[in-house]
């Protein structure tokens, strides 16, 4: 897995590329709690090339949304597709976050 981040006005976009699961699931946490600490609390999480999710990486999303909301922050979802899409909407978790098709969308709905 790699994790890049990048600043977009008041919102910070995570891309999220190759597995998360049990192995890597840990090291996103790091890095989500690691921002969080930063005083990020608006996040975007571009999953347009995270090719696999298990159950581990799901528990690591949602972990790091219910830290931020308790923030009063929040963690939109871009780009989700294939299997991954398809995880998402058998476990239920599309109706847990803010789905976009883009990054540039989750933008405009999160800052207006």
């Amino acid at each position: 897995m790699n994790i890049e981040t990048s600043k977009e006005s008041t919102t910070m976009v995570v891309k999220v590329t190759g597995r998360l699961d049990a192995v890597t699931s840990s090291e996103y946490e790091q890095k989500f709690n690691a921002l969080i600490a930063d005083g990020e609390t608006m996040f975007i999480v571009d999953l347009e090339n995270l090719v696999y999710i298990s159950s581990a990486g799901l528990r690591a999303l949602l972990a790091t949304a219910k830290r931020i909301k308790g923030k009063k922050g929040l963690v939109s979802l871009a780009n989700i597709g294939g299997s991954v899409k398809e995880v998402f909407d058998i476990s239920g978790f599309g109706s847990i976050f803010p789905m976009y098709n883009s990054v540039a969308s989750a933008l405009t709905a999160v800052t207006g």
